[in-house]
């Protein structure tokens, strides 16, 4: 019996997304994270842009009101352009599957602070979900023999560094979805309020980028390693290409627990693509763990 459309598509993005982060990991070990945020970003406004023109009739949305331009400014500043780079050079330090399990956290943040921030409740349910979660990736985190298989330093202050960008990553994504929940209010495009995010995080990472003086340095190490470019490309389309355009098509067509739960089991493809392209042992504790923190989620998804 095969999947429904929607089970199929959220299944499928959480493939996308493992092949982004190693994507992403590969570049940046090349040519630095902030190199990867910024080229990525370009590749991925015109993708989406070209999209948003086929299915929308516009290049931009520019029809949306200004205090929707705010929160979807906000949203892209705070998650794509802080939080993608703490991701980033958590990918570069501890690797995407250690990386990818402490963004299951995302959720997390987000239901803690929409409940802080915006008054939601939280049921029984989530809470023993939220504790499932945060204890999975804690135990997965501490293993001693983290840090060790495939990455450039494994010292425990290089290791210690890593996770807390992770965790840096997970809380600006959480933070930034709180931004965009409030710009895409009354049922506005998902797919206009993405690229809203893109443009206002292309035109602010950019800026800051000539600001210091990082516009020539950036094109120099491109040049070195057109390498690089291939993955970033590769990362941009199963990324903010397919895997968001998927994820649509996942929420449109399944109920969004569901949906969200099958988006959120890339920490579990991770496993063995980790082996498979990084040498990553798979422990026991590693597999006990994410599956717990894979649970958490879901349960917190579907209370």
């Amino acid at each position: 019996m095969s999947l429904p459309i929607g089970e199929l598509a959220g299944l499928t993005t959480s493939i996308c997304w493992s092949f982004t982060s190693i994507f992403f990991t590969l570049s940046g070990r090349q040519v630095g994270s902030a190199v990867v945020n910024r080229t990525r970003l370009v590749l991925a406004f015109v993708m989406v842009s070209s999209l948003h023109l086929i299915t929308q009739g516009e290049l931009l949305p520019l029809h949306a009101d200004p205090e929707r331009w705010g929160w979807m400014a906000a949203s892209g500043v705070i998650g794509f352009v802080i939080g993608d780079a703490c991701l980033f050079q958590a990918f570069v330090m501890i690797g995407p599957r250690l990386s990818m399990l402490l963004m299951a956290l995302n959720p997390v943040m987000g239901a803690v602070l929409a409940w802080a921030l915006l008054s939601e409740t939280l049921a029984a349910g989530e809470m023993v979900g939220i504790a499932l979660a945060i204890a999975g990736v804690a135990w997965v985190v501490t293993d001693r023999r983290n840090g060790r298989d495939g990455l450039p330093d494994a010292s425990l202050r290089y290791y210690v560094i890593g996770v807390l960008f992770g965790l840096g990553g997970a809380l600006g994504q959480a933070s930034g979805l709180i931004a965009s929940k409030k710009g895409l209010e009354g049922d506005f495009s998902a797919l206009s309020g993405n690229l809203m995010r893109l443009t206002v995080a292309t035109l602010v990472i950019w800026a800051l980028a000539a600001a210091n003086g990082q516009m020539r340095p950036t094109a120099h190490k491109l040049r070195e390693h057109p390498r690089a470019i291939r993955f970033i490309l590769g990362g941009a389309v199963a990324g903010p290409f397919l895997g968001v355009w998927l994820s649509l098509i996942a929420v449109q067509n399944a109920p969004v627990g569901v949906a969200s739960t099958l988006m959120s089991l890339t920490p579990v493809f991770l496993l063995p693509l980790g082996w498979l392209f990084f040498k990553e042992r798979i422990t026991r504790r590693a597999v006990v763990g994410t599956a717990l923190a894979v649970a958490g989620t879901a349960i917190l998804f579907l209370s």
